[in-house]
């Protein structure tokens, strides 16, 4: 223990309460039990583990392989206000005997219980050093004030979001103590790959059930309202019995009003429905793959606002037990239900419904930085707490691999020749840039004024060539990405989220590719968000080709700032993206932006879209292709100074060459095709009047002036001063693939 000054280990004491703490508790254990020549365990198990009613759950701490030092007796029975205060009062009786003969030196407390209260005060007053976990989060009713009460207590605090470090701080909770880990059960979540989760979903709710096809319901009672929380629940029971599906019911917590919850569910015959199986306890192993395929989640547990948005389960939250949590888009909010019919149309609109994985609360890598936190622990510091009073806008993290990891997101670019993908960032920290610049961008990036200061950058790509068939394809996409994610934790690169760019008719809303050009086959009616989001755990988005280089040029390249640009691709077709009011335009059927097939001639040659005299027709390189080879057929291409080799197809750039070297009829054919791109800007200036044209793409620079020309001459006077330009971004296609991540997530990520 060298690096804290410590000379002795660790002894670190874990005290778990009821099932939902341990499932946060246990990764940290697993983990403190791995590093045994840093780390000695105790663990002291109370609360409601130890009663039958709840499933004494203490059984799966044991089946864990921990040893659990101490089993306190706390409960009082009885289930309301008073027995909860009693209960308070008898684990405060008990824990001093337990404390002085285990002599910790830290003591870890999970959450917002009356047990943890307890177990809290208890440390505090004996002078054990406490590290509380999940501490600055809001969710409502009582909890709320327990939870901020155990963070006065506290001297060390392990947090989940950006938000909760924030509100830690405006606490005046010391920000050296505070860490920004992201949840622990995250880790396990995000590691969980079950492929025999069937077998449990059978287990739990009988052999005729299917995957997306059932419920699970955890509702507890809402301790600042019971009367109320009661009614709901009953409402909720009597919308589940009408919508007819197969349901998981998990007995309520231990908090005031659980028996009478427990008495709503007999008299309704639930434990004896034959649509129902009411369950005092699962697994965590299991229920995490019972929520990952459920065709919903109902109720009001911190786990459906908070784990499940992991899997993309869509959720429905009850009442106002979570009302101030962070949630994700898969949470559908009732707040409040006089009738089942509310509940009943949220089940209808939820069901079966799939969601974007969301991370708001864990990348899965919490438990390393745990760990790493306690090792920092150093024991020859005072024990009294410090409150520091700064203004919070000018906090950030202390965690030093925070700070050095830079926000990034996979890119992925589907070419009708290559598969692309990379690993792009906001450009940031690097080796040889001092760690005190590196926060300055921090600062400016969370105080509002850091995008501009930032650019992308592609940290790292890998190329294949890109398969025939649809399954070669998903196979080769999913495995380049998981490569990619890997080799982003070595790069220091934090994930965010995959982007996806792809020619064809693209939906981006879900994510499905509607139909493909001819040049990427069996890639029609292709959801590509459901494969990667549940193979990452990342939301992932998709949009097309052209509309993603112009979302590229409104973030990194030309187009930053401007109100009203339109970006045209110049390269094996002719694609663009439209941005109008600082937002890209998909129109009505996700087929704006079609610039290509902008038709120029009445009697022009055929296009791949079936039509003629599209830009597409005469500009694109396939077209360019078509003209080369028809020259060399008729051995009017070659010039002196250039030769094909046998083995090379003509191509475009053949052309091009040639013309550079004074082939007339080479230069004849590319001043036709650039007049037809020239029409086709003139028809956009006149169409949608932006202010300024993005010609991209490897034909660009050949195009240019041409271009230009046409517009001199065909254009209304009004438009002939708005400029053209080419673009300067190398990769346009997967630096707008990740414009898509970047763009969202790092308004909410941690």
């Amino acid at each position: 223990m060298e690096k804290n000054g410590n000379n002795r280990k660790l002894r670190v004491c874990v005290a778990t309460c009821n099932r939902a703490d341990y499932s946060k508790l246990a990764p940290i254990m697993f983990g403190i039990k791995t590093e045994p020549e840093f780390f000695e365990l105790d663990v002291v198990v109370l609360g409601s583990h130890l009663i039958d009613d709840y499933g004494n759950t203490y059984r799966m701490i044991e089946q864990d392989d921990f040893d659990i030092n101490t089993r306190l007796h706390t409960i009082v029975r009885g289930e309301d206000e008073a027995a909860m205060v009693e209960s308070v009062g008898l684990a405060l009786v008990k824990l001093p005997d337990v404390l002085n003969r285990l002599k910790p030196d830290i003591m870890i407390v999970h959450g917002d219980r009356f047990d943890a209260l307890a177990l809290a005060t208890s440390a505090a007053l004996m002078n054990i050093r406490i590290l509380h976990i999940e501490g600055g989060e809001v969710s409502g009713t009582i909890d709320d004030s327990i939870r901020h009460a155990i963070t006065k207590l506290a001297h060390y605090h392990v947090c989940c979001t950006r938000s909760a470090e924030q509100h830690l701080i405006s606490m005046c909770e010391d920000h050296d103590r505070i860490l920004l880990a992201g949840c622990p059960s995250y880790d396990k979540l995000l590691s969980a790959k079950n492929k025999d989760y069937m077998s449990i979903i059978r287990m739990w709710l009988g052999d005729d059930v299917k995957s997306k096809d059932y419920i699970v319901a955890l509702q507890h009672p809402v301790t600042t309202d019971i009367k109320h929380s009661i009614k709901m629940f009953e409402l909720t029971l009597d919308a589940l019995i009408s919508f007819n599906k197969r349901t998981l019911v998990l007995f309520p917590n231990i908090d005031a009003g659980s028996k009478e919850m427990v008495r709503v569910m007999r008299k309704k015959g639930i434990e004896h429905h034959p649509n129902f199986r009411a369950v005092k306890h699962v697994p965590f192993d299991q229920f995490i793959q019972l929520v990952a395929h459920a065709g919903c989640m109902i109720g009001n547990s911190s786990c459906g606002v908070r784990e499940v948005g992991a899997f993309g389960t869509p959720v429905i939250n009850l009442g106002t037990r979570q009302i101030g949590r962070e949630t994700g888009e898969n949470v559908l909010h009732v707040r409040d239900a006089d009738t089942q019919d509310k509940i009943l149309q949220a089940l209808h609109l939820q069901f079966g419904k799939q969601y974007p994985c969301s991370k708001i609360y864990g990348d899965g890598n919490a438990v390393p930085r745990i760990l790493k936190f306690l090792k920092s622990i150093d024991l020859q510091e005072p024990l009294q707490k410090k409150f520091c009073f700064p203004p919070v806008k000018e906090n950030i993290s202390q965690d030093i691999d925070h700070i050095l990891e830079t926000l990034s997101a996979l890119a992925v670019d589907l070419g009708g020749t290559n598969l692309r993908v990379a690993i792009v960032s906001m450009k940031g920290w690097r080796p040889g840039v001092s760690i005190r610049s590196k926060l300055a961008q921090v600062v400016l990036m969370h105080s509002g004024g850091g995008e501009a200061q930032l650019q992308g950058e592609i940290v790292k790509k890998y190329t294949q060539f890109n398969p025939k068939t649809y399954e070669e394809r998903i196979n080769l996409i999913l495995q380049m990405c998981v490569e990619a994610a890997s080799e982003a934790v070595k790069l220091n690169c934090r994930i965010l989220g995959v982007g996806i760019s792809t020619g064809g008719r693209v939906n981006p809303r879900e994510g499905i590719v509607l139909h493909s050009t001819k040049l990427i086959q069996e890639w029609n009616s292709v959801d590509l968000r459901t494969p990667l989001s549940d193979t990452l755990h990342l939301p992932v988005w998709v949009d097309n080709d052209g509309n993603c280089a112009a979302l590229a040029e409104r973030k990194f390249g030309q187009g930053k700032g401007l109100e009203n640009f339109v970006t045209l691709i110049t390269g094996t077709g002719i694609g663009g993206g439209i941005i109008h009011q600082h937002e890209l335009i998909h129109g009505s059927s996700f087929c704006a932006a079609e610039l290509g097939h902008l038709v120029v001639s009445l009697d022009g040659p055929d296009c791949s879209c079936g039509s003629h005299g599209c830009i597409e027709a005469y500009a694109s390189g396939m077209a360019l292709q078509r003209e080369a080879k028809k020259l060399h057929d008729e051995d009017l291409l070659l010039v002196e100074g250039m030769s094909v080799p046998k083995d090379e197809a003509v191509g475009a750039l053949h052309l091009i060459q040639a013309a550079k070297l004074g082939n007339v009829k080479a230069q004849s054919i590319l001043r036709t095709a650039g007049t037809a791109l020239g029409l086709g800007v003139v028809n956009i200036l006149h169409t949608m009047n932006p202010s300024l044209v993005i010609l991209s793409g490897v034909l660009a620079s050949h195009y240019i002036h041409i271009v230009k020309d046409v517009i001199r001459q065909q254009a209304l006077s009004s438009v002939q001063d708005v400029d053209v330009v080419v673009s300067d971004l190398v990769d346009p296609a997967l630096l707008g693939a990740a414009s898509m991540v970047l763009d969202y997530t790092t308004r909410r990520v941690y």
